[in-house]
């Protein structure tokens, strides 16, 4: 007999009466596996607990904020003692100052950083920014590539917009969209065509280094440093959205790792511990553009919220410990090897990859390089495989086009018992034609 879910079915019908879908971030609504959201009670290290009672070792992990794992025991110490204090004051603090510190210290490319309270700000106000400072209108992103829900950013984005087949949005002005350059990701040749077709209008690259919202994607060789070099020779700023992969992939984040300097960053997730928070920052004569200090206008309430700031700043600093990275990338390249040796075994196509804290799968022969070739996953096989994880105590991340994320809470034990489950899961998969 399998787990209940009789108490997230109710919960599921009180919400969708006051939220739209029943959920307040669209892939949560299981849209696309079908079955009923998970409606969760808490959780603790690689764990969490549904209202059902029902236990899972979580590869969600918020999203991929909780490198540390659920309630981390210096984290919630941290956001206590803050708590005492108060919750926001709408005024500088000085932990605001720690925490833009603790960034610039890590990455180069970082001068001057702005808080903000999520990513879709960091990456709106970042290409607000390399405008002003260009004097041009077009953006240049990628097919598959989310960076928010902003209007010009949801033109074929990954994430929800692809999970749930929505080709982009609603209520976004054509006039808007028309700023928008598209090119395939991985590939130069495109994007210099795009330079060539509108040339000296396009103000900047906007880029996941890693592509984590159609699977988790990497750079061929050579394809961060050729974007950098395009962006010299026309004029444009390069822009890195590493609100996924920042202090995720690697202490120095992806631009660390694969050794480009972006001109301008977007964070998100990890640097707020688990709480709202996010951050653009850059060059400093791009960054004195901002207001006050300039003349380009943002703000925000809660920008820089004290115990967000609180959550972040005992992060950042436990991950500055020796050895940190190195776990993490074993942990998420056992997990991804594992899945492919089973998937051999059992004779199902299915290609897998891992970089730092991430890991991704795709019912597919692989290789998957961009959009297209990642929109060929099976479907229905990714569907039942999901299912039986859920029903084995797995918690994965209801889209095939997510990355999953591996904490320092995750132990060996973790990735054996769910390597054990996804056997199972793969072998129901595999029947699937």
């Amino acid at each position: 007999m399998g787990p209940s879910f009789q108490a997230s079915r109710e919960a599921f019908k009180s919400a969708k009466r006051c939220i739209p879908g029943g959920v307040n971030s669209p892939v949560r609504g299981f849209g696309s596996v079908g079955g009923t959201p998970l409606f969760i009670e808490r959780g603790k290290g690689s764990r969490i607990w549904d209202i059902d009672g029902n236990e899972y070792i979580d590869y969600v992990g918020s999203w991929g904020p909780l490198i540390l794992g659920h309630a981390d025991p210096g984290v919630l110490k941290a956001m206590r003692e803050t708590l005492k204090q108060g919750t926001s004051f709408g005024a500088p603090t000085e932990i605001e100052t720690r925490l833009a510190q603790a960034i610039c210290r890590a990455l180069p490319s970082v001068k001057r950083v702005r808080m903000v309270s999520s990513g879709t700000e960091a990456t709106m106000s970042a290409i607000r920014l390399a405008r002003a400072a260009t004097g041009r209108d077009r953006v240049l992103k990628f097919d598959g590539c989310y960076h928010g829900h902003s209007d010009g950013l949801l033109v074929g984005a990954g994430s929800g917009v692809a999970t749930l087949g929505i080709p982009g949005s609603p209520g976004i002005p054509a006039a808007m969209t028309e700023l928008t350059v598209q090119a395939p990701y991985n590939n130069l040749e495109a994007v210099a065509a795009a330079f060539a077709s509108w040339p000296g209008e396009i103000a900047c690259i906007i880029v996941e280094p890693v592509a984590g919202n159609m699977g988790c994607i990497l750079p061929r060789p050579g394809f961060l440093k050729g974007l950098r070099a395009l962006c010299d020779a026309e004029g444009a700023l390069l822009i890195f959205d590493e609100v996924m992969t920042g202090f995720r992939v690697a202490a120095g984040s992806a631009q660390g790792l694969y050794g480009v300097r972006p001109d301008l960053t977007c964070l998100g997730k990890v640097v707020g511990g688990g709480m709202p928070a996010a951050a653009y920052g850059g060059r400093n004569d791009l960054m004195r553009r901002v207001a006050p200090a300039g003349d380009v206008y943002q703000a925000g309430t809660l920008s820089g919220n004290p115990v967000a700031m609180a959550a972040g700043l005992a992060t950042l600093e436990r991950l500055e410990a020796p050895g940190v990275y190195e776990r993490l990338g074993a942990r998420a390249q056992a997990l991804a090897q594992g899945l492919q040796t089973l998937a051999e075994e059992i004779g199902v196509e299915l290609t897998t990859t891992s970089v730092g804290g991430m890991f991704g799968f795709s019912f597919h022969p692989g290789p998957i390089d961009c959009f297209t070739q990642a929109q060929e996953n099976h479907e229905a096989r990714f569907r039942r495989f999901f299912s039986r994880m859920i029903e084995g105590g797995v918690n994965l991340a209801p889209s095939a086009y997510e990355t999953g994320f591996v904490s320092l809470a995750h132990t060996q034990a973790d990735i054996g018992r769910t390597l054990e489950v996804a056997r199972k899961g793969l072998e129901a998969a595999a029947r699937v034609r």
